[in-house]
């Protein structure tokens, strides 16, 4: 619990009270969550205006509000006015739980793809060092050994505060965070204390939010831009927007590459399906991560790990021994000898890099077999594109419901399908039924040859029109395929 007026220290404000001595026992902005003793803060967002909800805040026990407009109500509440309270939240929630990002060193890791093996692997490898560490990722939010649920890539700003101040009770010296463009451009990570940022790659996605590729980049550029000079930049000098991404920081720049000169070097010797060859800063050594993106990956891993003042041979010990983040180019063999790759590959790029890189390691000359979709309610535009590459870069695709949402999953498969040729058609099929479409692929695929199912990766669900309904790639055509050799 914590007095207002100590958590409104950093905000600009207006007050309909005098006095803010008034104990806040929790932060909502949720209306839904708000007892006796609440703060709520009334959010603009996409969908809906916290501000609708302040009667309901205040039934429902709130002892004040911030919001960006006082409402004509009598009533006994404080009423805190801010310009913008997506951000007043951000600030607000730190003071709450005594500023824990501060407390830390706290990297943030963006772009389009890679966020999530990033962080992930440099929490095993960390974890793995004996050291204690934190990870808010896509998949989840995790504690040194405690594991807990996260619906969004970057949570809210008091979910990320109050598991940060859980890290720092439970003796955390590191953490590791997706940084997404929806939670910088919705503020959620205003007022952190980061000692690091990583840039990854950037690429289409997500233009249904962002409206445009420039929109996106730039909204990308400002978490560098927002870095002290005391902290890291490290940024992909071989994507075409790694050196932009830094153009502004503050911070002190540092660049990895596979294919020109940079602080941090790798070069791909070699890659099948069980991992590759690799050297790393002039030592070469072998990693069980498949294919050139991840290399990529384990450079950026490798560079933030030298700048948090790991040893370079205990770091690359390390990095050789680290095993493939469960729904990113998940691989395992049935037991007649058909590939399996799991993947969360949704966007073009990752597509294209997941399927180039099966080409590269098919040292048999067996067939590819691709399964994918598209999400509904996203960036339609992308959809024609993943649909070319699947079908250009397979022997066979079978399009199919991904998480159709609250689309016809049908329109979605006829968009994939839009800028198909004719000499194209024979090589795709069209099954909505995710099920059957895996299914499906089992049955033609014969033994060496390899299944890529694409899009879903790590997700146990499938959203259909808000419901999310049990369904897990892996599972699925492990069972399909055990029926099928019986």
């Amino acid at each position: 619990m914590k007095k207002l007026k100590e958590i409104l220290k950093k905000i600009n404000y207006t007050s309909s009270r005098d006095t803010l001595d008034v104990d806040c026992l929790n932060i909502v902005f949720d209306s839904r969550s708000v007892k006796k003793g609440s703060l709520f803060v009334a959010i603009r967002g996409v969908i809906s205006d916290g501000h609708d909800y302040i009667e309901k805040a205040i039934g429902s026990g709130a002892v004040a509000i911030v919001c960006e407009e006082i409402p004509e109500i009598k009533t006994d509440v404080i009423f805190v006015k801010v310009e913008n309270t997506s951000e007043a939240l951000a600030y607000i929630s730190g003071d709450f739980y005594d500023n824990p990002s501060g407390k830390l060193k706290l990297v943030g890791v963006t772009g389009t793809n890679g966020k999530t093996t990033t962080t992930t692997l440099l929490f095993n490898l960390f974890r793995n060092m004996g050291l204690k560490v934190g990870l808010i990722s896509t998949v989840n939010i995790r504690i040194n050994e405690q594991e807990f649920k996260t619906n969004h890539t970057t949570p809210n700003s008091i979910t990320l505060n109050y598991y940060m101040n859980q890290m720092i009770s439970e003796g955390v010296e590191y953490c590791f965070m997706e940084v997404s463009s929806h939670g910088i451009s919705q503020n959620r990570t205003k007022g952190l204390s980061f000692v690091g940022g990583v840039f990854t790659n950037l690429t289409h996605d997500h233009l249904d939010y962002h409206k445009d590729f420039k929109s996106y980049r730039d909204v990308k550029k400002s978490f560098f831009d927002n870095l002290p000079k005391t902290a890291f930049a490290i940024s992909n000098r071989d994507d075409s927007n790694g050196s932009f991404m830094l153009q502004n920081t503050k911070a002190y720049k540092k660049y990895y590459s596979l294919q020109t000169i940079a602080d941090y070097n790798a070069k791909l010797i070699e890659s099948d399906l069980n991992g590759s060859c690799v050297v790393i800063d002039r030592v070469e050594t072998y990693i069980k991560l498949i294919g050139r993106f991840n290399v990529y990956n384990s450079l950026a891993i490798y560079s933030v790990a030298i700048e948090l003042g790991l040893d370079k041979t205990e770091t690359l010990q390390g990095l050789s021994s680290l095993e493939t983040v469960g729904g990113r180019f998940e691989h395992f063999v049935s037991e007649t000898g058909i590939h399996i790759v799991v993947d969360y590959a949704h966007t073009p790029d990752a597509l294209k890099n997941v399927l180039e890189t099966l080409t590269q390691v098919n040292r048999n000359s067996a067939r590819i077999y691709t399964v994918v979709g598209c999400g509904g309610d996203r960036d339609k535009t992308k959809r024609p594109i993943m649909g070319r590459i699947a079908v250009s870069n397979s022997d066979m695709t079978i399009f199919t419901s991904d998480n159709p949402r609250t689309e016809n999953p049908n329109t979605i498969l006829e968009e994939m399908e839009s800028d198909l040729s004719i000499d194209m058609q024979s090589k795709f099929l069209t099954i909505e039924n995710r099920n059957q479409a895996i299914k499906t692929a089992c049955k033609m695929a014969e033994p060496k040859d390899i299944i890529l199912i694409a899009g879903k990766g790590h997700e146990k669900y499938q959203d259909i029109n808000g419901v999310k309904q049990d369904f897990d790639d892996v599972l699925r055509v492990k069972t399909n395929l055990k029926q099928l050799s019986k």
